[in-house]
């Protein structure tokens, strides 16, 4: 008897190599990547007829203004270019993240294309990275629907033109987002790593970094109020995660004080080019300066901004989510850079589509859903060809 049932017994399924996980997560992330693509393909199509129209290259509209000129001299040349207004004002490359011009360099060198091509290139990879990012998050979260609907309106976002351009914020939401992901995961390793690269893309990495650290403290505070034994030995790889997070952005704050052989050089540099944190005195002066029929819509948009966020906090996304979002929202607000800029900046803080995403994923019917996301993407395609047409920066 006892050899009967060892052989009835079913043999235990062998181990998947890390290719076939990659491949099944991808294959369950398809959808996702298939709606991000198709919406950032409206986006893309409406800027080409527009672009053609005004007779404009759509490409060098996606690669060739703006910052992306910024990251394309430091790709081809390193840093140490400064321009100087008219009014006095200094604006030194050394305001502008290294891990995009790193990657651009090296394309451009192991490929045809040239730093500006290498740089959508990299735009449009990463925004398909992030969207995979966005809806593993949204999927652990509250369902693969929820997560597939949360990547397509952050390719709706009013500003993800942007995720087209040669610009970071690509490249930071998805480091974000998988970071995001790894902490929920419990691989704070892996976590900090990507936290790592995301402070070598952009400032705003600080509400990042601040997800991290709050979390990594909430739990350390439960387990001594719970009594454990040896927390630090318990908790030893999420010390390491946290202690690993900030050494990118610090890293690139060295450097600038190394190089122009000040301590506080990363700062002024900032500051230089309008950057520093007032508290929101000038966004305040911002609006009182507006018109009262403009002041009145932004503070409209400003109040449903605040909503999404008592929205965020009513559905108890997890905290380091929480505290991320948030986080980009505030590091967004209170600085005294320019304020067209600010929407842009806020793009990366995915989890305020959580609500709407999850909203969404409860309608009854799959063409009301494709109606609302059909529609956003049609608003943001238009306002994204109307501003990259425009003479501003977005």
């Amino acid at each position: 008897m006892p050899d009967q049932q060892t052989r009835s017994r079913p043999a235990a399924p062998a181990p998947r190599s890390a290719r076939h996980r990659v491949t099944d997560r991808l294959a369950a992330a398809a959808p996702a990547l298939g709606a991000y693509a198709a919406v950032r393909a409206v986006g893309l199509l409406v800027l080409w007829a527009a672009a053609s129209v005004a007779g404009k290259d759509a490409l060098h509209l996606l690669g060739g203004r703006w910052d992306s000129v910024w990251y394309q001299r430091i790709a081809e040349h390193g840093y140490g270019y400064t321009v100087t207004l008219p009014d006095g004002a200094i604006h030194p490359d050394l305001a502008f993240f290294p891990l995009l011009p790193a990657l651009e360099r090296g394309i451009a060198a192991l490929s045809p294309l040239t730093a500006e091509g290498a740089g959508i290139a990299v735009a449009w990879l990463a925004g398909l990275a992030a969207a995979w990012g966005i809806h593993a998050v949204g999927a652990r979260l509250h369902g693969r629907r929820a997560g597939v609907l949360l990547a397509a309106l952050w390719g709706a976002y009013p500003t993800a033109f942007v995720q087209s351009m040669a610009y970071t914020e690509s490249l930071f939401t998805a480091l974000a987002a998988w970071s995001l992901y790894a902490v929920l995961q419990g691989r704070w390793i892996a976590a900090g790593a990507l936290c790592v690269l995301a402070g070598l893309t952009r400032p705003s990495a600080a509400a990042l970094i601040a997800a991290l650290a709050v979390t990594a403290a909430a739990v350390l505070v439960r387990a001594y109020r719970q009594g454990e034994s040896k927390v630090l030995r318990r908790h030893a790889r999420m010390l390491l995660g946290v202690c690993l997070a900030p050494l990118g952005w610090l890293a690139y704050v060295v450097y600038v004080g190394v190089r122009q052989d000040s301590p506080l050089a990363y700062f002024e540099v900032q500051a230089q080019w309008g950057n520093s944190i007032d508290g929101g005195r000038a966004l305040a002066a911002f609006v009182i300066g507006l018109p009262p029929p403009a002041a009145l819509g932004l503070c409209a948009a400003l109040a449903l901004l605040g909503w999404l966020v008592v929205l965020c906090v009513r559905q108890r996304q997890p905290l380091p989510v929480l505290v991320y979002g948030i986080g980009i929202v505030v590091v967004s607000l209170i600085g005294s850079g320019y304020f067209g800029s600010r929407p842009r900046l806020m793009m990366p803080a995915f989890p305020l589509l959580l609500p709407p995403a999850v909203a969404l994923a409860g309608l009854r019917t799959t063409a009301r859903t494709g109606a609302v996301v059909a529609v956003a993407a049609l608003a943001s395609a238009g306002y994204g060809a109307w501003t990259l047409l425009g003479p501003g920066p977005p």
